[in-house]
């Protein structure tokens, strides 16, 4: 039994010391170095090269390094019928629910707007909203999507969120199936996307869907870029339907220079770092299943393939 790490970045040596810090027996590999392939029972990995995962015949365990994992169903290379588990993090759900409140108070006060005023030496007060002003809509309940839902709410704020099946989350306003999401959308000023990608909800965020918002509303996207139908969005901000978006995840990233969100001055960017899982605190899950491996026990945080989340 051994361990490979496949991941396209500079972190793979970091996953490796961690893992090895928390237990000294294991064998991890880079999958850039040389490696006996077929003693690899575990891949630990984070937007792996297509077709990676081949390589090891007596594979037994894909393990995303993020609670993300529309990028490995993206592979069709990847082995058939393996366990898929990913990362159940406490401070990555709670990381994201400061960002979505970040933005949605940022926006409230116009501090966006001032902040391109002062570039351009504008004084221009403006009106701002109060937290009573605007119900927020969180689209998908999942982890994520519940807490930060909770965590609004403490504030104070309306929410109300939407979910494939039916939710129950104190002082929060849900809404579930195709039926009832027309009317979450219509009582809904700010829209925060934190659904899973799948072949179901990948582009979602399109002319259809966004049209049924208030006019004026705003728009955060901290789930995937897939989501999201760029035109649409830019053709709904110059129009004057939608009041701004707040995005976190793009299609491509980095965020090719040439893409109009760039210089739009209703798109508000950040770099697909609104919730970023912490290496230490995630490492103990993976470990813990790479043990189950080896005793047959059942695996923490699977995968349903069927639902691709």
């Amino acid at each position: 039994m051994a361990i490979v790490i496949i991941r396209q970045d500079d972190k793979i040596e970091l996953w490796k010391n961690a893992l090895l810090n928390a237990d000294s027996s294991l064998e991890v590999y880079s999958y850039l170095e040389e490696h006996p392939k077929d003693e690899i029972t575990m891949a630990v990995i984070w937007k792996h090269p297509t077709g990676s995962l081949a390589n090891y015949p007596n594979l037994q365990c894909i393990a995303s390094a993020g609670a993300g994992v529309d990028y490995i169903f993206e592979d069709d290379k990847r082995p058939k019928n393996i366990p898929i588990t990913r990362i159940v993090d406490p401070f990555l759900a709670g990381d994201m629910s400061e960002h979505v409140l970040a933005v949605i108070l940022a926006h409230l006060k116009n501090l966006n707007t001032y902040k391109l005023d002062q570039v351009a030496n504008i004084w221009s007060p403006k009106d701002y909203k109060r937290i009573k002003d605007v119900t927020v809509g969180i689209l998908g309940l999942g982890e994520l999507g519940a807490l930060t839902a909770s965590d609004l709410s403490s504030f104070n704020f309306k929410v109300q969120g939407w979910s494939r099946s039916k939710k129950a989350i104190d002082g929060v306003k849900t809404f579930s199936g195709a039926d009832e999401q027309k009317e979450f959308l219509k009582s809904t000023d700010i829209l925060v996307c934190l659904l899973p990608l799948t072949p179901a909800t990948e582009g979602i965020l399109n002319q259809e869907l966004l049209s049924l918002l208030p006019k004026n509303a705003f728009v955060i996207n901290v789930a995937r870029g897939g989501h999201l139908v760029d035109d649409d969005l830019i053709a709904l901000l110059d129009s004057g339907h939608l009041s701004g978006a707040c995005l976190d995840v793009y299609h491509t990233e980095p965020l090719p220079k040439a893409h109009p969100f760039w210089n739009h001055k209703k798109v508000h960017m950040t770099p697909h770092h609104a919730s970023v899982s912490d290496t230490n605190s995630v490492i103990p899950q993976i470990v813990e299943n790479y043990k189950r491996l080896g005793t047959g026990e059942k695996l923490q945080n699977l995968v349903d393939a069927d639902k691709g989340y």
